[in-house]
């Protein structure tokens, strides 16, 4: 097949009929993995912190400095946290936050060493993500680079793609200026995959953006997986609107099919595509079908429930869900996916 180019995806977005855009993808996505199989880890998002300076528009979960809501999780409440997600099957323990001046690295190392000591490789743990690790580096007032060393020594593998939202210069203006620059947010996922660490690519959806900015995104996402090959899968997922200052509405879930279509289609160096049942809930088990191949079930995740999101946490009820759409669900390790690039040695 060739390789999609920005004005192919575009009309794609704009003029595929949905039945055709889901055939085109579920044959792509077909040949890298058995076409009724889907693989899928049972997960906790943990926000260590909900203290944040970021200010994005389009978050409900943040509390600024001060804010008598505002927290830091202890380690004990963590491990609590992980204990739990132990106790359902789970794999992965994502560590999530905010922009909280009050921590530095050294807060961050303690935290992963003691994780990884108490429960070595029965979890894994995912996270900060690459908005969150430059801005501990630069508030710790050392370089990215030896804050991404000290973390992976101190037991981190992982730094997902989080923050990534629209990456384009015009809608991080838009969304979250203090989120860093598109350049700045590439050049953290870059040093993180040379440096050895797992990488994930992510997207947010439903802002209001058009179609243009979504394949700029995606083009942003394949020339470094070109370079690099540093990632292991991407993910796209929703915005949702509840409590926040940006307000709106949820985009319907076409949209986000059409888009997991468009995604699989484009990335063609990235093999994983994976649907978000967090935030799309039961419809969101139609994206194994449009192109996506792995799933998350996510017992907690405080970001997407501040805002509206009704986390189903019963595992076999989602389950139910995958086989409803004619997919054998498979669970794995959270190491499961190859990385290729040669500096990744996990």
């Amino acid at each position: 097949m060739t390789r999609l180019t920005d004005s192919m995806a575009l009309q794609l977005f704009h003029d595929a009929p949905l039945a055709e855009l889901q055939q085109m993808a579920h044959a792509a996505r077909c040949k890298i993995v058995p076409d009724n199989e889907a693989t899928y880890l049972i997960m906790r998002i943990v926000s260590y912190t909900n203290i944040c300076v970021a200010d994005c528009k389009y978050c409900a979960f943040y509390r600024r400095p001060g804010d008598k809501e505002g927290y830091v999780l202890s380690t004990e409440q963590i491990f609590k946290k992980i204990d739990e997600l132990i106790a359902k099957g789970g794999s992965l323990v994502a560590m999530e936050g905010g922009f909280n001046p009050a921590l530095k690295i050294d807060h961050y190392e303690n935290l992963f060493k003691q994780v990884r000591e108490r429960y070595g490789d029965a979890i894994e743990i995912y996270g900060p993500t690459s908005v969150e690790v430059l801005f501990i580096a630069r508030n710790s007032k050392i370089p990215l680079s030896q804050a991404l060393e000290r973390l992976k020594e101190s037991g981190l593998r992982w730094i997902p793609g989080g923050g990534a939202e629209i990456l384009t210069p015009e809608w991080r203006k838009k969304l979250s200026p203090k989120k860093y620059s598109v350049e700045q947010y590439m050049e953290t996922m870059e040093t993180a995959q040379k440096l050895g660490f797992g990488t994930t690519a992510t997207m947010v959806i439903g802002f209001g953006e058009p179609f243009e900015a979504r394949v700029e995104h995606l083009r942003r996402v394949r020339e470094l997986q070109d370079k690099t090959n540093g990632f292991a899968s991407f993910l796209c997922w929703t915005y949702q609107s509840a409590n926040t200052a940006l307000g709106g509405n949820v985009t319907p879930n076409e949209d986000y099919l059409r888009t997991m279509a468009v995604s699989r289609l484009y990335l063609d160096n990235i093999d994983r595509i994976r649907a978000s049942i967090l935030t799309q809930g039961e419809a969101g088990a139609l994206a194994l079908r449009f192109g996506a191949d792995d799933f998350d079930i996510a017992l907690e995740d405080e970001v997407t429930q501040k805002a509206g999101v009704q986390i189903e946490d019963n595992v076999e009820k989602v389950l139910t869900w995958v086989k409803k759409v004619g997919m054998k669900p498979t669970r794995r390790k959270s190491w499961h996916f190859p990385l290729k690039n040669r500096f990744v040695t996990l």
